[in-house]
């Protein structure tokens, strides 16, 4: 039977993960962390699970759940109600267990169907060829002029947001998620404004479409039999959130992966049929969201250790992205990888909702992004936003 294990060399490695240095490139130090042990003990007294099978067992045992909200008078907020950003979080369906997030996950399931958003590949494409003649005059921020705008439009078209609306979203919903880095006085006074400033849009755009529905996602929420007003709003911002967020770093993190590896960029260029693949290996190889947490709510046996109940778990999914032992050659980017199978949307009941639409957003604007300029390199190097939950760039200056 394998232990916990707690080392000097353990938590200097979770150490370095939270500086800047660390979270430039982790994957070394994911690495090390695998080797030492399956299970790991923090200095926080979170256990750290990074191998591909701990991970993947993680988010879909169901005797894993996520943190009660009144949990967060240990770290003390008993006021967390009345704080926006912890209270439109913790009371989403990102953080609900069942039978709430069963309610909830059924309820919206039924507006945010695989053949509405299979309807929008026209739409995408032609967002795809606006926003690449907005880069051809030679030098550009990709995350401003591409990897933002291109799925905070598509998710802002599916609910219903007006374009003009839509830009002030980036920074507001990057304050708000700071909370799933760390929860604090400083944090708060950033995020919750940012939350407060989103709810109060989104429930006045709700009201509007209650008094004139239209052919748009907040509209069909709306309209949903049992979601109440506050669930509507949450259910919107956290749909609207995740929408661009996440692939926004995905295509941010995905550009510079193919930059910085020209043959396979050049294979994605010539071979279009590669779309579909060569988005599954960018996920693997440097995912958008690397981390996830739990709570043992029943013992649980992860990497040949039993895990008794009332621990927290934190699975490492940039990590068990980088197994070997589950990805053959798991150190090279390989864009037609075989039995390609990244965490990097999650497991279970809180698979990823949107991961068909950050897919299909992808598939289709990397091989046009690539094709369409040959020469794009990049103009100096990216600048890594600083946090190891949500992996991105805030700029990537390239040249077209």
């Amino acid at each position: 039977m394998s232990m916990i294990v707690q080392t000097d060399e353990v938590l200097t490695l979770l150490a370095e993960l939270t500086t800047m240095v660390g979270r430039e490139d982790p994957y070394p130090r994911f690495d090390r962390l695998r080797r030492i042990g399956p299970v790991l003990r923090a200095d926080d007294g979170a256990l750290v699970v990074t191998h591909h099978a701990d991970c993947a067992a993680m988010v879909r045992d169901p005797r894993l759940g996520h943190m009660p909200p009144e949990m967060l008078a240990f770290l003390g907020f008993p006021d967390w109600e009345e704080h926006p950003a912890l209270r439109m979080l913790f009371t989403s369906m990102l953080t609900a267990d069942p039978p709430r997030h069963t309610r909830l996950r059924r309820l919206v399931s039924s507006t945010f169907t695989a053949r509405r958003v299979a309807a929008l590949r026209p739409a995408i494409g032609a967002m795809v060829d606006d926003l690449l003649d907005g880069l051809a005059s030679g030098k550009a921020d990709l995350v401003d002029a591409f990897a933002f705008p291109l799925p905070v439009n598509v998710i802002g078209e599916l609910l219903g947001v007006p374009v003009a609306d839509r830009a002030q979203f980036k920074t507001l919903v990057r304050d708000w998620t700071r909370i799933l880095e760390v929860v604090d006085g400083d944090v708060l006074r950033t995020a919750d404004p940012a939350a407060a400033t989103i709810m109060r849009y989104l429930s006045e755009l709700a009201d509007e479409r209650r008094r004139a529905p239209g052919d748009d996602l907040l509209s069909a929420l709306v309209a949903v039999d049992g979601l109440t007003d506050d669930e509507v709003v949450t259910m919107a911002a956290l749909l609207f959130a995740a929408g661009f967020e996440t692939t926004t770093n995905l295509l941010a993190n995905s550009v510079v992966a193919l930059l910085r590896h020209p043959s396979q960029l050049a294979r994605l260029r010539d071979e279009p049929e590669l779309a579909e693949p060569a988005v599954e290996e960018l996920l693997r190889w440097d995912s958008p969201v690397q981390i996830v947490s739990r709570l043992v709510n029943e013992p649980v046996e992860l990497g040949g250790v039993t895990i008794p109940g009332g621990e927290r778990v934190v699975a490492y999914l940039g990590a068990g992205n980088h197994d070997p032992l589950r990805f053959p050659d798991a150190s090279s980017l390989v864009l037609d990888r075989a039995d390609n199978a990244p965490l990097s949307f999650g497991g279970g009941i809180h698979y990823c909702l949107g991961a068909p639409l950050a897919r299909l957003e992808a598939q289709v604007a990397l091989p046009a992004l690539v094709r369409r300029f040959p020469d794009l390199a990049l103009d100096c190097d990216p600048v890594r936003r600083d946090s190891l939950s949500i992996r991105g760039y805030l700029a990537v200056p390239v040249t077209t």
